[in-house]
């Protein structure tokens, strides 16, 4: 035998818990689907078509569920000789601007060897190429933006395109935006002219409540563990844990994965109600150290500035006294210096990336009231987390000779 051998598992088929599955059935969200078969019905009726907007926090079914319609819309578009549909996804997680969404359609429509670059172009330049490659295309051209909200307020794809056959950009086409968000918000940070012209239908997918994830999950269990391998318990805890904190049904089944993981990893043979209370403490881990790495400078900064005064037992810090250490900090690694409103802006996003705990202090009408702020994180991953940037190398090895400092005394 090789090197590798295939080992003994508890998954008969763990590809089904994968988020990239794509299952026969969605559960969940009759209502939601009606929704969406309303909103695409005109294009086999040939009549005129409505921008569609699709809202929801992660890993409520707005993907999966886009996907299955179109399926069905293609499938069913193709009984129709007169109906002539494209489909064009793009994925927007990592374009932050009209312009870089412009280019990626554009490389999308295009063969291989016609792609252009993301620089060297005015956007004018790009939409003209885009509204050309759509007229090649012709007909009904559906135009799926997933994650749309990371373009923020640069918003001009989102006018331009549903409004290009009306200006006279592209003749022999419709197009038809599908816009998919994260941001319940998003919508209201458009513009005025934009909102009118994209949210002509709008469908809003809620959390899952754990009854829901329960539907969901038992039928992906039955396909991917063999039989009596899961505790009664099991697909109810990971319900009920996602429903607790995010109504994701991604979280539900990352939950199930890690859980018969553990079991096959350890060669075990059964996956119990503690293999899931493990492996959401390790789900919790693997999301607080994402959220880290994330951070920008200035969040990186005010970070780094509440671990050095974690090393020296000087927590729960007031924003005053963490400022004036932030400075040296933004001194030492070259990087600008924001006023103490700003740091107690970033404070307030650690907070909500549950990297931080505020405390609020009450010291009656002289000292009045005041936050006070520690790591909710264990400090040794914060340091872990920040050795990663280099401009952090010298400051974070002074952290850490400060808790040895602690460790000897």
């Amino acid at each position: 035998m090789g090197m590798f051998e295939r080992t003994a598992s508890v998954f008969d088929d763990a590809m089904v818990l994968d988020e990239e599955y794509q299952p026969d059935k969605i559960r969940e969200r009759d209502e939601e689907l009606e929704q969406y078969r309303q909103a695409l019905q005109p294009i086999i009726d040939n009549r005129p078509l409505s921008n569609i907007f699709v809202y929801g926090k992660t890993g409520t079914g707005k993907t999966v569920a886009t996907r299955y319609m179109i399926d069905h819309l293609q499938e069913d578009a193709e009984h129709y000789d007169d109906v002539a549909l494209s489909i064009t996804w793009v994925g927007c997680e990592n374009l932050s601007s009209s312009y870089q969404v412009a280019v990626a359609l554009v490389n999308e429509l295009r063969s291989s060897d016609h792609q252009i670059s993301t620089t060297g172009h005015s956007q004018q330049a790009v939409f003209n190429m885009l509204y050309t490659e759509l007229d090649k295309i012709g007909g009904t051209v559906l135009i799926v933006l997933d994650e749309i909200d990371n373009i923020g307020s640069d918003d001009d794809i989102l006018y331009g395109l549903p409004r290009a056959r009306a200006n006279g950009y592209i003749e022999d086409a419709r197009p038809l935006v599908i816009g998919i968000s994260n941001d319940f918000q998003f919508k209201e940070n458009l513009s005025p002219k934009v909102r009118d012209t994209l949210c002509e239908a709008e469908i809003l997918f809620p959390p899952y409540d754990a009854t829901e994830l329960n539907s969901i999950l038992y039928p992906r269990a039955e396909k991917a563990f063999y039989d009596d391998v899961l505790a009664d318990d099991v697909v109810p805890l990971c319900s009920a844990f996602a429903a607790q904190d995010t109504g994701s049904a991604r979280q539900a089944l990352r939950l199930l994965y890690l859980a018969g993981k553990r079991v096959a990893d350890n060669g075990e043979t059964n996956v119990t109600g503690d293999h899931v209370r493990g492996a959401k403490e390790e789900l919790h881990q693997s999301k607080v150290i994402e959220g880290m790495q994330k951070l920008t400078t200035q969040g990186h900064a005010v970070l780094l500035t509440l671990a050095s005064h974690t090393a020296n037992s000087e927590t729960p810090v007031r924003t005053r006294d963490l400022y004036d250490r932030y400075k040296t900090v933004t001194e030492k690694i070259d990087a600008d210096t924001i006023v103490e409103r700003r740091v107690r802006a970033h404070l307030s996003d650690l907070t909500m990336l549950g990297l931080v705990t505020v405390h609020e202090r009450n010291e009656g009408l002289n000292a009045g009231r005041y936050h006070e702020y520690e790591l909710s994180v264990q400090l040794d991953s914060v340091l872990e987390v920040l050795s990663e940037e280099q401009r952090f190398d010298d400051i974070v090895e002074i952290v850490k000779q400060q808790v040895h400092g602690m460790d000897r005394t």
